[in-house]
């Protein structure tokens, strides 16, 4: 019987990578800075040193930039995000005044919230729609996007107003609640229907009266004429017609001032507004 020998390789075994070890210089490098920030801190907790502060300042400010920048991204592009890093370097100063290095805490843990506590309630001052209204939009915001990605459509408004656990009359309420508050740029820049070209929003709006310079010098034309057609007409017409437009008196009203009948100051009334209806006929053709 034969007995084959197979020859296998033998396995190589697999070398992790070395991990980079700090160098020296590195590490004496961050010990310094370490102490550096600690003297700098002793120093101005004790004597409130204004050039040390001015350099924690400086030291800490990317922090404000970094806090600013994220939040930001959540906020309308009318917000500009240097005023928000100004409001954020208030809140820097506060932390710097209040911080106390002996409880072990790191400065960036402390001052963060008070950077961002800064800027919400610089915003809230400026902002004119009361917090219960910004409650709403949130809320409506967030209940449309579940049903859209749940139904795969936009919802209707009994759908909405069923989710919203409210009433449709309710609902209408807070949708016109929330619509006062959208503000827009004049300035911004939005595509044009007719060319799809970009423009400042303030050349696309419109007006919905849509009126014509023409037109209104028509409606002052009759309504001069008009005024001067009145004196064609008899004292007893002309009392009626300036009592029932002028004044906005009832013909009852009418009568009981000139005595007569209801009746009577209503063909009186019949009669003047054919006999100006007449006078324009002419005058304009319509």
């Amino acid at each position: 019987m034969t007995t084959k020998c197979i020859n296998r390789a033998p396995r190589r075994r697999m070398r992790r990578p070395a991990a980079k070890a700090l160098t020296p210089g590195t590490t004496d490098k961050k010990v310094r800075q370490n102490v550096l920030l600690a003297r700098q801190w002793t120093a101005y907790k004790l004597s409130g040193d204004q050039e040390v502060r001015q350099d924690l300042l400086k030291r800490y400010m990317p922090l404000v930039r970094n806090v600013a920048g994220r939040m930001a991204m959540g906020f309308p592009k009318s917000v500009e995000l240097s005023d928000l890093i100004s409001t954020g370097a208030i809140g820097l100063i506060e932390a710097l005044r209040n911080f106390d290095p002996d409880r072990g805490v790191k400065f960036e843990t402390y001052a963060v919230p008070r950077i961002r506590g800064a800027i919400l309630d610089e915003l809230r001052s400026l902002d004119w729609v009361p917090r219960s209204t910004r409650a709403k939009a949130r809320q409506i915001d967030r209940t449309t996007t579940r049903l859209e990605n749940r139904l795969g459509r936009t919802p209707t408004r009994g759908e909405l107003a069923q989710s919203l656990d409210v009433s449709s009359e309710e609902l209408a309420g807070m949708l016109s609640d929330v619509s006062s508050t959208t503000l827009l740029s004049l300035d911004e820049l939005v595509y044009r229907e007719e060319d799809n070209r970009q423009v400042p929003r303030v050349e696309t709006v419109r007006s919905e009266a849509h009126g014509h310079i023409l037109g209104e010098i028509e409606r002052q034309e009759l309504r001069a004429y008009l005024v001067d057609s009145i004196n064609n007409l008899s004292e007893q017409e002309k009392l009626v017609i300036a009592l029932y437009y002028y004044e906005e008196l009832t013909l009852k009203e009418i009568g009981e001032i000139m005595t007569i009948s209801e009746s009577r100051v209503s063909q009186i009334h019949t009669k003047a507004v054919t006999k100006l209806r007449s006078l324009i006929r002419e005058r304009f053709g319509t």
